[in-house]
């Protein structure tokens, strides 16, 4: 029969599980930054756009 917790205490997690969970948050953190720096260029457009009007 099989011992539950014995073999809970012997479980791990796969590595393939965990470098997939970093691929996908790294990208998550890129597109995140990309729509930073997109978000600051649109600011920084109507920025000079307002000082060229005055």
């Amino acid at each position: 029969m099989i011992d539950f917790e014995e073999e809970l205490k012997k479980f791990q997690f796969s590595l393939e599980v965990e470098d997939a969970e970093e691929a996908i948050n790294s990208l998550s953190r890129e597109v995140d930054m990309a729509d930073l720096l997109l978000k600051m260029m649109e600011k920084t457009e109507k920025e000079e756009k307002k000082e060229e009007e005055e």
